[in-house]
């Protein structure tokens, strides 16, 4: 069996394993891999239309073939542009598959010349292939790093061996050389060809992926209502920041806050509106804390803000800003009713050898203690005389 032949079976083979795995992934709603999983099903058949040359018609073989694998290149043009959220533009695709694909048609059946056919479909196979590098290149996200840089590389090195492969065979339509060299150069092309569509396809899946499980861990990690952290992410930096300060002897400190009479909030203007306020709660805390600080919903309409390194007074600082911010008010769209809503706000700073527990204790007792006194006001946790650990257990004596 010609080696040729081999290489586009082995592409053929290779194409079908992308596709199931592309399928696979359809339920995830990424965008782009549905049309990824039908660039790769037109492959799949345009790949042994090549392979079946001989035996089946010429223009099943030539035209049909090509045009599959041109419309394959465009799709995964598409996939891209719509995974990476970016405005899609189908009439220059179009117009460039006619031309590329009139132009096999013209160079068999006008001018019988393979050269010059392979010099058609590789300007628009480059300059695709470049547009998706270009794509890519332009929208590299830092914490999917590996895999853009990986599908963009993969995308500028097929487009540069196509207009490599274009370039050449343009050549040897006006000066061919001798036949072994041609040969050579024709088996070294199939073998590049061979690892085009399923390299331009695994960077892909790497995209894909990488987005499922980024939007995985997100999901795991914020609150999806408000966009703030999780409880549960809350607790593990919660964590971190407080044996960080204990082994660095360096301050930290909570505030705990919650909106004002918020259930009659719910029960006059509804849960939409209440939606509302909770997410214009966080929007204003998000924009007045530091990057390094951590907001996040522990539940209900209750909200904590963990401020690492930031002693007593710089946190009764932020909380004095925070609910001055949060004094405010909504518009109840279509309605001009203006729907004011408050907030009440506790604080506390970690005293010495005192437990994460205990330091949350007492910052949900200044919250409580600010709404026994009239609410929308801050109010700081007494801090502990003495801290003792006693089985294992804190006991605040003051």
């Amino acid at each position: 069996m010609p080696i040729a032949l081999i290489l586009l079976l082995v592409t053929t083979a290779l194409s079908v394993v992308m596709l199931f795995v592309l399928t696979s992934l359809i339920d995830s709603k990424v965008a782009g891999v549905r049309e990824w999983a039908q660039a790769n099903g037109i492959a799949v058949l345009g790949l042994l239309l090549f392979a079946a040359r001989g035996v089946v018609p010429d223009v099943l073989s030539i035209e049909v073939a090509n045009g599959l694998l041109l419309v394959t290149i465009a799709l995964m043009y598409l996939g891209f542009r719509r995974h990476l959220s970016l405005p899609v533009s189908t009439l220059p695709l179009v117009l460039g598959g006619v031309l590329a694909l009139g132009g096999v048609a013209v160079f068999h059946y006008l001018i019988d010349s393979v050269p010059l056919r392979i010099v058609s479909v590789s300007i628009y196979h480059a300059a695709v292939c470049f547009g998706i590098a270009a794509s890519i290149g332009h929208s590299v996200e830092p914490r999917l790093r590996y895999p853009f840089g990986f599908t963009c590389a993969a995308a500028f090195v097929l487009g540069a061996a196509h207009a490599f492969r274009g370039a050449f065979y343009a050549v040897q339509s006006w000066a061919p050389s001798a036949s072994d060299d041609a040969a050579a150069w024709n088996l070294a092309f199939v073998a590049l060809g061979t690892l085009a569509l399923p390299a331009v396809t695994l960077g892909a899946v790497m995209m894909a992926n990488a987005k499922v499980l980024f939007e995985t861990a997100y999901a795991a990690d914020h609150d999806h209502l408000t966009g703030a952290w999780s409880r549960r992410a809350f607790f593990r930096f919660a964590e971190h920041e407080h044996a960080r300060a204990e082994r660095k002897g360096g301050p930290l400190s909570l505030l705990v806050f919650d909106a004002d009479h918020f259930k009659r909030i719910n029960d006059t203007h509804g849960h939409a509106t209440g939606d509302r306020v909770l997410r214009a709660m966080v929007a204003q805390a998000q924009e007045i804390i530091r990057k390094i600080d951590y907001c996040a919903r522990t539940g209900g309409e209750e909200f904590a803000v963990l401020l690492p390194d930031a002693n007593l007074q710089t946190a009764l600082d932020v909380a004095a800003r925070l609910r001055t911010a949060l004094d405010s008010a909504l518009h109840q769209a279509p309605s001009t009713i203006r729907i004011g809503y408050t907030v009440s706000i506790g604080v506390a700073t970690l005293a010495r050898d005192e437990t994460l527990v205990d330091l949350m204790a007492r910052a949900d007792a200044a919250l409580y203690a600010a709404k026994a006194g009239g609410r929308n006001r801050v109010v700081s946790a007494p801090v502990p005389a003495r801290v003792e650990r006693t089985g294992g257990r804190s006991e605040s004596r003051f």
